[in-house]
C-alpha cells in the first residue's frame, strides 16, 4: 500500500521539509535517511513511500524543517503522530497534516503541570457512534476544554449536518489527547468544508464555532482509500486560563515542629496554606546538596556540589526515624528543636551539622534492614550513576579536608576501577559511603511525599535550575570534559552590582555537551522531574551567551561575552584610528588616577606595586597583574582592602581585552567603557569611534549568531522533558532571545522594576504577554516594602505614573499600596502571576513583619552573606489568620485566576 504525506507550511529559499519516522521507509529515526518531501505550490509540501507488511502497519513519524545551507534542522513538536492500520484493507492512506510548532500556546497546556494537576482531563463525552464504514478521520485536540465540554464537527456535505448545528458529529476522547471521529464522505462530491466546534453533552447542545477560515478536506475517489486529517489545535482563544503561585525558598518555611530550617515535611504546610488562598503554584529555590566546605559559605544554593544530590540541610529527622531512647542525640533532639527554631535566620552551620550527626547514628542503627529495602533497591538502581560518584565524593572530601578534588591524590582524576575498589564493603569507609545513600533516598521520599500532597491538594511544585555548578564538584570530577574549568561565569554590571558578577563556577563545553546529545542535562532534567511539574531556567542568557570571566580575575567587571564575535584589528583602522595596544588593553595609570584611588597610600602603591616603562609609562608589576593574585595578598595581610580594591579598579582600567589565541588580532569591549578613566582622557574623535565599535558589538552584530547558539540547545533540551520551561530572561536582553523563547514556548520573566527596555523606568505588567510570568520583585531584589524606601525619587514617580496616584507618595509603603501592587499583577493579561512571599503578607498590617528591611533573600553583591531569611509567623498561626487569608483569596479569585 501507498501512504501519502501531506502538510502546508511556508518555506524561505534553502529550506525544505523532511517526514522522519521509526520504519525504514522513513529513515528510522536518522535525519540523514528522512524522507524528503516534494515543494508543490507555495505552502504546500508532498510525498508519498509505498510499505510491504503482511498485516498490520504501526509506526510514528514528525516532520522536520532543514536548512539545506547550514544544515541545522527543527522538528516539530510533539511526538504523537501515530499510524495503526490494518495492511490488507486499504491500498491507499493520505496523511493530511498541520505544523506542531513548539511555540504554539497549546502545547503548553500539554505540559506536566495542565495534564496532570490544573487541568480537569476528565470530559464528558456522548460520541457520534463510531462508523462502521468510512473515508475520513478527523482528529484535533483542545486542552482547554471544560468538563461539560465536548468537541463537535460540523460541514458543508450530508455526513457534516450541512452547517446545520442540531445534529453534529460528536467527536471521541482518543490517547495522546487527540479527539477523533470517522466519517463517510464517499457520496461527497467535491473538497468538504467544515469547522470543529464546542459541544455540551448534558444540555446536548451546540456552543460556538472555532473561529478562522473554514478547513478542507479532500475528496479522494478511489477504492480502499483513507483520508487522516491531523488538524492540530481547535482554532479557539487559548489565553483565558491564568494562575496565581507564591516563591519561597524551603529553608525559609517556618512551622512550630521546624529544626531552625524548613525541610521537606514542612512543605505540606505550606501547600494548605496556598490551597486555602487559591494559590495554584508553589516556587523554591535550587535545592541541590551545596556542602563543599563545612562552612558558611555552603549556604549559597547556587553553587552545588552535584547537580543531582539533594541538599541534607532539607531532612526533616523524626521522618526518618527515632534513634534509641539512650542515645544522647535523641535526648538532645528537643531541646535543640525548641532553641534552633526560635532563630530570626537559618543557623545554617548548627542546623546542618546535627542534622547529618543524627543521619549518620541513624544509618548505624538500621542499617542491615535498610539494604534489604525493595525501594531502596529500586532508588539505587535508578539513580546509581550518579549516588555511587555523589557518595564518594562526600567521603573524600572529608578525608582530605578539602573539596578540591586536585589534591586527592590518586584520586584527583576519577576513575572507575579505583572507585569501584573503593566502594568495597570491606572497606573501612564503606559506613561513610553508604550513609550518603540512607540521606539520599530519605530525601527522595520526604520531597517524593511532598509533591505528591501538592498535587492532591490541586498546587503544582516549581523548581530552579541554576546555569552553572560548583567548580569543586562531583560534576566537575566525574565528566571534567563537560567544562571550561580555566574561566568562569559570571554577568556583566547591572542594577544589582555594579561591577558585575563573578559566580565561580566554571563555564559550558557546548561543543563536547552536543556530541554526547546533551546527555548529561537530559538527565538532569529527569531527576527534576520526579518531583516538579515546572522549573525556572535561572539566567537563560547563559544558553545564548554566557559572560565568561577568566580564572585568574575575580570581579566580574574582567569578563566578556562569549560566544560572540570579537572586534578585528582591522575595524579601529576602518574607524580612522591608529590602535595603540598599549593605551586600549593595559591599564591605564597615571598620578591623579593613583591618588583617587588609594589616597595617601598612593606613594606606597606607586613604590611597591608598579613599574616604569618606556621612560615614564606607568605599569603594574608581574604579581600584581592579575586581581586574584592581589586577592591572595590581601588574604595573607601584606596589603590593606583599602589597596586591594583600588588595585583591582586599576587592572579593569583597560578598555579592550585581547581575546586569547588571536595573536594580537581580535579584541573584546569591556562592558562600560565609558565610565573609565582611561576612556575619559581621550580625544573627542578617538572617544566617538571607540563608542561606536563598542555599541556595534554589544547591541548589533551577536544577534544573529546568539540566536543559533540558543536554537542549538534549546529545543534539544525542551524535547527531553515535559515540564513547563520558565525562563530568568533579566539582563542584557537581545531581541535574539526574546525571539528564542517564543518560537520554543518558554514563559518569559517579566519584573515591574526591571524593565528589559532602556527606554522606560518600569514594566506595568498590563503589558506582559500572555507566556510569561510577572511579578513585583525576585529573590534578588529587595521587596516592594524594602525597595520603597531605597530611593525616594524613583517610588515617587512609581506612585504617580504606575499607581495612578496623586500627590506626594507615602515615606513607608503602607499595605494599601502593596495591595495595589498585587492587585496590579493579579489583573495581568500574563499566563501567571507569582509573588514573593513576603510581598503577599505585605498586604495586611496583621500578618506583615515590622522591619521590611529584614525580609530580602539575597544580595547579589554580597551572595554569601545571604540566604538565610525565614519567615517570622509560623505556618500553623498564618492559616489561622482568617481574615487575611479570606481577603487574599477573595482578590485571586475576583481576578479570574
Amino acid at each position: 500500500m501507498k501512504i501519502h504525506f501531506k502538510i502546508p507550511y511556508y518555506t524561505y529559499w534553502g529550506q525544505r521539509l523532511l517526514v522522519s519516522g521509526n520504519i525504514t521507509e522513513l529513515g528510522n529515526g536518522e535525519l540523514t535517511k528522512a524522507l524528503a518531501l516534494n515543494y508543490q505550490s507555495p505552502e504546500d509540501w508532498y510525498a508519498e513511500i509505498e510499505v510491504n507488511r503482511p498485516e498490520k502497519i504501526e509506526f510514528s513519524y514528525k516532520y522536520i524543517l532543514l536548512n539545506e545551507q547550514t544544515g541545522k534542522a527543527v522538528e516539530e513538536w510533539g511526538n504523537d503522530r501515530k499510524i495503526s492500520i490494518d495492511a490488507n484493507s486499504l491500498e491507499h492512506l493520505f496523511c493530511v497534516d498541520v505544523w506542531n510548532s513548539a511555540g504554539s500556546v497549546d502545547n503548553v497546556f500539554l505540559s506536566t503541570p495542565f495534564q496532570e494537576v490544573l487541568l480537569n482531563t476528565d470530559n464528558l463525552t456522548e460520541a457520534t457512534k463510531k462508523a462502521s464504514k468510512f473515508t475520513h478521520t478527523f482528529k484535533v485536540k483542545m486542552p482547554l476544554l471544560k468538563s461539560n465540554e465536548a468537541i463537535c464537527l460540523v460541514g458543508d456535505c450530508d455526513a457534516l449536518g450541512n452547517w446545520t448545528t442540531h445534529n453534529p458529529v460528536i467527536l471521541n476522547r482518543a490517547t495522546d489527547n487527540w479527539w477523533t471521529a470517522d466519517v463517510d464522505l464517499s457520496k461527497a462530491s467535491n473538497e468538504v468544508h467544515y469547522k470543529y466546534g464546542i459541544y455540551d453533552p448534558e444540555d446536548k447542545q451546540f456552543r460556538y464555532f472555532e473561529s478562522g477560515p473554514d478547513r478542507i478536506a479532500p475528496i479522494i475517489k478511489s477504492k480502499k482509500t483513507q483520508v487522516q486529517l491531523s488538524d492540530g489545535f481547535v482554532n479557539i482563544s487559548n489565553n483565558s486560563w491564568k494562575g496565581a503561585g507564591v516563591g519561597l525558598p524551603v529553608f525559609s518555611i517556618r512551622t512550630k515542629k521546624s529544626f531552625g530550617v524548613g525541610d521537606f515535611v514542612d512543605m505540606k504546610l505550606f501547600i494548605d496554606w496556598a490551597e486555602k488562598v487559591g494559590l495554584k503554584l508553589i516556587q523554591v529555590l535550587p535545592l541541590n546538596d551545596t556542602i563543599g566546605t563545612h562552612t558558611d559559605a555552603d549556604v549559597l544554593p547556587y553553587a552545588a556540589i552535584s547537580a543531582f544530590a539533594l541538599n541534607p540541610l532539607f531532612l526533616n529527622l523524626p521522618a526518618m526515624g527515632k534513634l534509641p531512647a539512650t542515645n544522647e542525640l535523641q535526648k538532645e533532639y528537643k531541646a535543640r528543636q525548641a532553641e534552633l527554631n526560635a532563630a530570626d535566620l537559618v543557623p545554617f552551620m548548627e542546623v546542618i551539622n546535627f542534622k547529618l550527626h543524627y543521619a549518620k547514628e541513624l544509618y548505624l542503627t538500621q542499617k542491615d534492614k535498610f539494604f534489604q529495602n525493595k525501594d531502596f533497591k529500586k532508588f539505587f538502581s535508578d539513580n546509581e550513576y550518579w549516588l555511587v560518584p555523589y557518595a564518594v565524593y562526600c567521603v573524600l572530601r572529608d578525608m582530605y579536608g578539602t573539596s578540591d578534588y586536585r589534591q586527592w591524590k590518586e584520586y584527583a582524576r576519577y576513575d572507575e576501577t579505583k572507585i569501584a575498589a573503593f566502594l568495597s564493603p570491606d572497606q573501612a569507609h564503606f559506613d561513610d559511603v553508604a550513609v550518603n545513600y540512607f540521606i539520599q533516598y530519605h530525601l527522595h521520599i520526604q520531597l517524593s511525599e511532598a509533591a505528591a500532597y501538592a498535587h492532591e491538594h490541586g498546587v503544582v511544585l516549581k523548581g530552579d535550575i541554576p546555569i552553572g555548578v560548583n567548580r569543586n564538584s562531583v560534576d566537575t570530577w566525574v565528566s571534567p570534559e563537560l567544562f571550561h574549568m580555566h574561566m568562569q561565569a559570571g554577568a556583566p554590571p547591572d542594577m544589582f552590582a555594579v561591577k558585575g558578577q563573578n559566580w565561580e563556577l566554571p563555564t559550558y563545553n557546548w561543543e563536547v555537551m552536543e556530541r554526547t546529545g546533551f546527555d548529561w542535562w537530559k538527565k538532569r532534567f529527569a531527576q527534576m522531574s520526579n518531583y516538579f511539574d515546572t522549573f525556572r531556567i535561572d539566567h537563560i542568557l547563559g544558553f545564548f551567551r554566557i559572560w565568561q570571566i577568566p580564572a585568574n580575575q575575580v570581579e566580574g567587571i574582567m569578563g566578556h561575552l562569549n560566544p560572540s564575535t570579537p572586534i578585528h584589528i582591522n575595524e579601529f583602522a576602518e574607524k580612522g584610528l591608529w590602535f595603540d595596544y598599549n593605551r586600549f588593553c593595559k591599564p591605564y595609570i597615571t598620578d591623579a588616577i593613583l591618588w583617587d584611588f588609594f589616597g595617601e597610600e598612593a606613594a606606597w602603591v606607586k613604590t611597591n606595586c608598579l613599574q616604569i616603562e618606556d621612560g615614564w609609562i606607568l605599569r603594574l608589576k608581574v604579581p600584581y597583574q592579575s586581581q586574584l593574585a592581589v586577592e591572595k595578598m590581601f588574604e595573607d595581610g601584606k596589603i590593606s582592602e583599602r589597596i586591594k580594591w583600588g588595585l583591582f579598579d586599576l587592572i579593569s582600567n583597560v578598555m579592550f581585552f585581547e581575546k586569547e589565541g588571536s595573536n594580537g588580532m581580535l579584541f573584546y569591549p569591556r562592558f562600560g567603557m565609558e565610565s573609565l578613566r582611561t576612556y575619559r582622557d581621550l580625544d573627542n574623535y578617538t572617544k566617538d569611534r571607540l563608542r561606536e565599535l563598542y555599541v556595534d558589538y554589544f547591541y548589533r552584530r551577536q544577534d544573529s549568531n546568539w540566536y543559533q547558539s540558543g536554537m542549538e540547545k534549546l529545543p534539544a533540551l525542551k524535547r527531553a522533558t515535559n515540564m513547563l520551561i520558565c525562563g530568568e530572561d533579566l539582563g542584557m536582553m537581545t531581541p535574539c532571545v526574546t525571539a528564542v523563547m517564543k518560537e520554543l514556548g518558554i514563559l518569559s520573566l517579566e519584573v515591574q522594576r526591571a524593565p528589559k527596555s532602556n527606554k522606560i523606568e518600569f514594566f506595568h505588567p498590563a503589558d506582559a504577554p500572555y507566556l510569561s510570568v510577572v511579578t513585583p520583585s525576585t529573590h534578588d531584589m529587595s521587596t516592594i516594602r524594602g525597595w520603597w524606601e531605597e530611593d525616594r525619587g524613583v517610588t515617587q514617580r512609581f506612585y504617580n505614573s504606575q499607581l495612578g496616584h496623586w500627590g506626594e507618595a507615602p515615606y513607608f509603603c503602607d499595605w494599601w499600596i502593596c495591595r495595589d501592587i498585587v492587585l496590579q499583577h493579579l489583573y495581568s493579561p500574563a499566563m501567571w502571576s507569582i509573588f514573593q512571599m513576603q510581598d503577599l503578607l505585605s498586604i495586611s498590617d496583621d500578618v506583615r513583619r515590622t522591619n521590611p528591611h529584614e525580609e530580602r533573600i539575597n544580595v547579589p553583591s554580597n551572595s554569601k552573606f545571604s540566604w538565610r531569611y525565614r519567615l517570622h509567623i509560623n505556618m500553623e498561626d498564618l492559616l489561622d489568620k482568617d481574615d487575611f487569608n479570606n481577603e487574599l483569596r477573595n482578590f485571586i479569585k475576583q481576578s479570574g485566576r
